[in-house]
């Protein structure tokens, strides 16, 4: 079942602080690169942002030329390869692995490298990167989700490891069917204080 939330700003911040949400694939490696799913902007205090955390990803893989296969729905556990069929490059499940919660994703092609990337409710919140021939990419996601104040984060673009630094904000959505996202704090001068983020109204599933 995916997870309803609302985004409710009741913090002190006149500013319209962005908000940035993101997820860790908890298996990933060097050359993956975080990535911004979702940022809120300019909602006002006591304004509302609904969104959608679907609880399945989608994986798609891309070439250096641009192009992108059509994406597969990907539960956990799932095995995918990216292969020749004759002429044509296509990405293909050969179902789950018993037991396992990670999914992988093979390039199985006779040459070229592919970017793996992975999508959340129709964003893009994961992508590993110049994947040669022979190796495979792993993902797992725990049910949750990252969050802090930022600016000048762009949707569905990388996220400098500066900005990472100063987001220690986890979420967990497990079991949750909905539930309000509330932010507070912020304000003006010295008596600002830090931002904060709870749920609340929480329905369980």
């Amino acid at each position: 079942m995916d997870t309803k939330l609302t985004f409710i700003n009741q913090s002190q911040d006149s500013s319209k602080s962005e908000v940035l949400i993101f997820q860790k694939n908890t298996l990933s490696s060097l050359d993956e690169i975080p990535i911004a799913w979702k940022t809120i902007k300019y909602c006002g205090v006591n304004c509302s942002h609904p969104f959608t955390y679907a609880n399945s990803i989608e994986i798609s893989v891309s070439d250096i030329y641009g192009n992108y296969s059509p994406a597969l729905m990907a539960q956990p556990g799932e095995q995918l390869s990216m292969a020749n069929s004759g002429v044509v490059k296509e990405l293909k499940s050969s179902g789950a692995k018993p037991g396992s919660v990670e999914v992988q994703v093979c390039n199985d092609l006779l040459a070229g490298s592919i970017n793996v990337n992975v999508f959340r409710s129709g964003q893009l919140i994961c992508r590993k990167t110049t994947l040669v021939p022979g190796e495979k990419a792993v993902f797992m996601f725990k049910p949750s989700i990252w969050l802090g104040v930022v600016s000048d984060v762009i949707e569905g673009s990388a996220i400098n490891s500066a900005v990472m630094s100063h987001i220690n904000t986890e979420i967990s959505l497990q079991g949750i069917a909905a539930a309000n996202l509330v932010m507070r704090g912020g304000g003006p001068g010295k008596n600002s204080t830090p931002f904060t983020f709870h749920l609340e109204n929480v329905v369980a599933e």
